[in-house]
């Protein structure tokens, strides 16, 4: 097949993939985001996190030493925009008011950081150095395809649920989020200090 094919490696890389972008517990802001009247296009979300996400995977090392930053400070930057979406979910308050020119969530908060956020691109900076590059970017592809067909149903799952059902998943995941925000920042801090402590 591939040079460099292992079903084993692409399983596994697909799994961590799948936890780390998290597209069904983003279910609940997505439909918030079109609650609030800003519209939610599944392709182009797809195709621009898949693009950031690959552009990245090859270039993420040398794109931050460009700008002088250090992984585990982007980790911890996103860490913090996942805590205050976090707390839109937990406490019913609006943080990101997108009040631009762009009435449009495609981007942000949908993009950057849910899809294409730290925490994806610190993941496959490490996977990268554990599996052969093929079986991450199968991974990938995998992944994407799966975050269309959920962005894409998320109407169909607010009329499954109904809104009492919505609000108490947007609750739940919202701890969700703020917990991974938590051990993002907390897993990159120590790692952050010990950096600035061995210069």
């Amino acid at each position: 097949m591939f040079a460099g094919f292992n079903w084993q490696q692409l399983i596994s890389a697909f799994i961590v993939l799948f936890a780390v972008i998290d597209i069904i517990g983003s279910i609940p802001i997505i439909i918030n985001l079109k609650e609030k009247g800003k519209s939610v296009n599944a392709l182009k979300a797809t195709l621009i996190s898949f693009a950031l996400l690959i552009g990245f995977f090859y270039a993420g090392d040398m794109m931050l030493k460009l700008f002088h930053v250090d992984i585990e400070s982007f980790a911890i930057a996103g860490a913090f925009v996942i805590f205050l979406m976090s707390l839109e979910m937990i406490l019913d308050v609006e943080i990101f008011k997108n009040q631009g020119p762009i009435k449009e969530a495609t981007l942000v908060p949908l993009v950057f950081p849910l899809l294409a956020g730290a925490g994806a691109f610190t993941t496959l900076l490490s996977l990268r150095a554990e599996y052969a590059e093929i079986n991450i970017l199968i991974a990938l592809l995998l992944n994407m395809i799966w975050v269309y067909f959920v962005v894409s149903m998320t109407g169909r799952v607010e009329r499954f649920f109904g809104k009492g059902g919505i609000y108490i998943i947007r609750k739940f995941f919202g701890i969700i989020l703020l917990a991974i925000s938590v051990r993002l920042f907390t897993a990159n801090i120590t790692q952050l200090i010990e950096a600035l402590q061995q210069k």
